[in-house]
């Protein structure tokens, strides 16, 4: 089983990112289930703007695109700002619509028999939405998510400190991670033995 987090964090690489080290604990209970995991942070490449696979003219995309097709688990881990997610998160759902009209060798679409799920951080309130958001693009592009496949961490109403900075409400984002980490493998296996699309036996 493979998976692919996509770190929408506005922050270059080696800048520490919030983002990424809660995604970490989900990496970590996937990994004790026996997946590997690849991590990218959006920031770092040039995504251009646009609705297609490929959009040319040093577009880093189709790199990402591959990877997506090449796991089984998508996890989408965006920062909070002004309550919504991150343009970098934006910018990745867009360039994931052109995977609407693709299919596989099958004639189903790419993204069917993959589950996704969603981390979340910020210092202000907004998690559920930003989730919400989210997971409706990535249902409309194909993906499964199941049930509670998210977790995130805040502080409430107004500027805070950041993930890192605080470890109240740790452990409920630890252990919100790692149900989700076992929800994505749940179903994720689930579909490997019964794929949708499959013909009837």
């Amino acid at each position: 089983m493979r998976a692919l987090v996509i770190n929408c964090t506005l922050k270059p690489t080696p800048e520490p990112s919030n983002t990424e080290a809660l995604a970490a604990v989900v990496v970590a209970e996937l990994a004790r289930r026996g997946a590997t995991s690849d991590v990218v942070r959006a920031v770092d490449l040039q995504l251009t703007p646009g609705v297609e696979s490929d959009m040319g003219g040093g577009d880093e995309w189709p790199a990402v695109h591959r990877k997506i097709l090449e796991s089984e688990i998508l996890i989408i881990a965006s920062p909070t700002w002004l309550g919504r997610p991150s343009s970098v998160a934006q910018r990745v759902l867009e360039r994931m619509d052109a995977m609407l009209s693709e299919t596989d060798d099958e004639g189903r679409p790419v993204a069917f028999n993959r589950v996704a799920g969603v981390v979340v951080t910020g210092n202000e309130d907004g998690a559920h939405h930003v989730i919400s958001e989210i997971n409706g693009a990535l249902g409309d592009i194909g993906f499964t998510v199941p049930g509670q496949a998210w977790t995130y961490w805040h502080l409430g109403p107004g500027p805070g400190p950041d993930f890192l900075d605080d470890e109240r409400g740790h452990d409920w984002s630890r252990s919100t991670g790692k149900a989700m980490a076992a929800n994505l493998i749940g179903v994720a296996e689930a579909l490997a033995a019964r794929p949708l699309g499959a013909p009837p036996s």
